[in-house]
């Protein structure tokens, strides 16, 4: 039997999103935080510290599947300036959260969203847009700024005092870092957005797949952001850098991938995965398994081919190639080359659908 609750929080483990619960925890209501996890943002692994430090009780809440297929699709209000779908990523959360509520007894959800704050999200007619296409207009509050914002029926009915509720706006975080202070957090969050999407690296390594696929992958998307990234054309290779990607490597290998694994030296583990329905050749293999050796610098260093395991579809066999960066397949680094007019051409193509 879950426990009832006055209120859902969008809990990010920003500074906002903690203020907000807070702020409403103080009118004597029961907050639980939802933690969104995709491949692109989310630390589950941060919310004991979470709740001992910040005083909010959290859950997880992993809606991944539903997420990468809002981007293969094209979220309707568009991208930022890389592949950040800022406005429908608030719409699905906070419409995620309104399902939550008759399961937790809550009456209505917490935002910590803060007027001209964001330039792509927090602007007045963005926040009225993500209220409405969310269909949240009377379960939505955002404390932070409740009193710049249209009276909500919690603050109609009583239920949240609206007048102690601060009234925060603008991209200056000076009122933020005073309510930390008064209430004795231990840490107080950066202000950084968290969200992979938004940072040019990270960006480049799914731009790929967003190309390539049409139905959702969390498996790709997460493999994306393992270790070292290389494309030859519709192959990936994802190299580790370290013990913890070779172990993640491992994990999200698949049937239909290629395992490299350098022998006699020390060395990353390797996962080729192929996209659109194609098959690795005998020359991609054999290169891929000379990228892999490459990273290894004892097997460089003795100056003589080195024999790579490779396991795939038809078992596992071993090959002996010159470790190389530069091959034949032509595995580089990905890059953004092309993505606005990427972007313009899916925008065109879903007005016209």
């Amino acid at each position: 039997m879950n426990r009832q609750y006055d209120a859902l929080a969008l809990f990010s483990g920003g500074l906002d999103s903690i203020l907000a619960s807070r702020v409403i925890q103080d009118q004597g209501l029961k907050v639980l935080g939802l933690h969104f996890i995709t491949p692109f943002f989310g630390s589950p692994e941060k919310i004991p510290h979470w709740e001992k430090i910040y005083g909010v009780e959290i859950i997880p809440i992993d809606i991944s599947e539903k997420f990468i297929q809002m981007l293969l699709d094209g979220p309707d209000h568009g991208m930022g300036k890389l592949v950040n779908p800022c406005v429908d990523c608030k719409i699905m959360m906070i419409s995620h959260a309104k399902s939550l509520l008759e399961s937790y007894g809550a009456k209505f959800i917490i935002s910590g969203e803060v007027t001209g704050q964001r330039p792509m999200s927090q602007r007045p007619p963005t926040l009225n847009a993500i209220r409405n296409s969310s269909g949240s207009a009377d379960v939505l509050l955002r404390p932070l700024c409740a009193q710049s914002q249209p009276i909500t029926p919690m603050e109609e009915s009583g239920l949240v005092d609206r007048e102690k509720l601060p009234n925060i706006f603008g991209r200056g975080r000076k009122t933020q870092l005073e309510m930390a202070r008064q209430y004795g957090f231990s840490e107080i969050p950066t202000p950084a957005g968290g969200c992979k999407l938004t940072e040019v690296e990270n960006a480049a390594r799914f731009y790929p797949l967003l190309r390539r696929l049409e139905r959702a992958d969390v498996n790709s998307f997460r493999l994306a952001i393992t270790g070292r990234q290389y494309w030859a054309g519709n192959k990936l290779m994802a190299i580790g850098r370290n013990r913890n990607d070779n172990e993640r490597i491992e994990d999200l290998f698949e049937t239909g991938d290629y395992m490299f694994e350098v022998r006699g030296f020390p060395g990353p583990l390797s996962v080729g995965r192929a996209f659109l329905g194609e098959e690795w050749s005998g020359q991609e293999v054999l290169d891929a398994a000379a990228l892999t050796a490459s990273f290894s610098p004892k097997a460089v260093a003795s100056g003589e081919a080195v024999h790579v395991a490779v396991i795939g579809p038809s078992g596992e066999s071993v090959v002996t190639v010159e470790p190389a960066r530069e091959t034949s397949s032509g595995f580089a680094l990905p890059d953004l080359e092309g993505l606005k007019e990427w972007k313009k051409s899916r925008d065109k193509n879903k007005l016209s659908g």
